[in-house]
């Protein structure tokens, strides 16, 4: 059923994505300048962003996101009962953008969030065949975990690895193989992705813009990058990618989806949870600690449920005040 967007014109989304993408810019303060001043120089920079975000979401929902759900008839908040599914396959400089973050988040329920449960697919034919796909149950065997609690350059993540590690290993009924810090080198976390089909990384994640095909998972001894595991193919079920940028691709070459977790997606995870930009290591480790609670349906641990869990844990996020920065970084893939 194809459905007519108005209101969305190259321009703009070229436009948009380039605010977008500005926006989410680092913005440390100057070594130069005083305690004080470089703090309220931060506090500023973190509210201008968030604007800019604001100000991107609702101008997705009236451009794309409101017209596709009202011709859906899904335009307006949902059962709590009733899982509505979408799936957006974006192109160009759309597949920058967070369209399951679309709408007001004002408590009028004009929102992606309040109407529909969203996943993200690279493309159709990667959902038709993750749907074709049975899927594999946990069972006994092990989950695996990659941990890098310290980083040579980066913030220190030894409190949500360890809080990660802790949720995983408690839901898993195999337990979990745990390949952490000096021993999660590329060529170790490379093998051990091949023999899990459950698999989470708490990690740093980098990307590069001008070549996604850079990015890539920090690791001990480099980084496991995203054209090395378009090389690889897994049977995995589920891929939780609690590290940074990992759902974020690249500008040149925006048609073709190159992202950590399309990478994954397309080398044989059914899902794949992941963010897209830097995420606070507290709300990182909060999300983990209710998604993976929620996967589990009359005592099993079922994959499948992994969509509804990332919605629910973030709509509790944004209910609860948190900022558009912290919960808008989230997204699934797969079926």
């Amino acid at each position: 059923m194809p459905v007519a967007l108005p209101g969305l014109t190259a321009a703009d989304v070229s436009e948009r994505s380039s605010r977008y993408l500005e926006a989410l810019r680092d913005t440390p303060a100057p070594a130069e300048v005083p305690f004080a001043q470089a703090v309220q120089q931060r506090a500023a920079a973190l509210q201008a962003r968030e604007a800019e975000l604001e100000s991107t979401m609702r101008w997705l929902w009236e451009a794309v996101a409101e017209p596709v759900l009202q011709a859906l008839g899904w335009a307006g908040p949902k059962d709590p009962g009733w899982a509505r599914r979408v799936w957006w396959c974006p192109t160009g400089l759309l597949t920058l953008l967070p369209i399951h973050g679309a709408g007001y988040h004002d408590g009028t329920s004009r929102a992606v969030l309040d109407c529909v449960v969203s996943s993200y697919t690279p493309t159709l034919r990667a959902l038709a065949e993750s749907r074709r796909r049975p899927p594999i149950s946990c069972g006994e065997q092990p989950a695996l975990f990659v941990g890098m609690p310290a980083t040579l350059g980066q913030l220190e993540l030894t409190d949500v690895v360890a809080r990660e590690r802790a949720v995983l290993g408690a839901m898993m009924p195999g337990g979990l193989v745990a390949v952490e810090g000096a021993t999660a080198t590329v060529a170790a976390v490379s093998a051990a992705m091949e023999r899990h089909s459950w698999v989470h990384m708490s990690c740093h994640g980098q990307q590069d813009l001008s070549d996604p095909t850079r990015a890539g998972f920090v690791l001990a001894d480099g980084s496991l990058t995203v054209s090395q595991l378009g090389a690889s193919r897994f049977a995995g079920e589920l891929a939780y990618l609690s590290a940074c940028r990992t759902g974020t691709g690249g500008i040149h070459l925006a048609d073709e989806v190159i992202t950590l977790g399309a990478a994954l997606s397309y080398a044989g995870f059914r899902h794949v949870i992941g963010t897209l930009w830097t995420v606070r290591p507290a709300i990182s480790a909060t999300v983990a600690e209710a998604v993976y609670p929620a996967l589990v349906h009359n005592g099993v641990v079922v994959s499948d449920r992994a969509a509804a869990a990332l919605h629910h844990a973030v709509r509790s996020l944004r209910d609860g005040g948190t900022g558009l920065a912290d919960w808008l970084p989230f997204v699934h893939y797969g079926p």
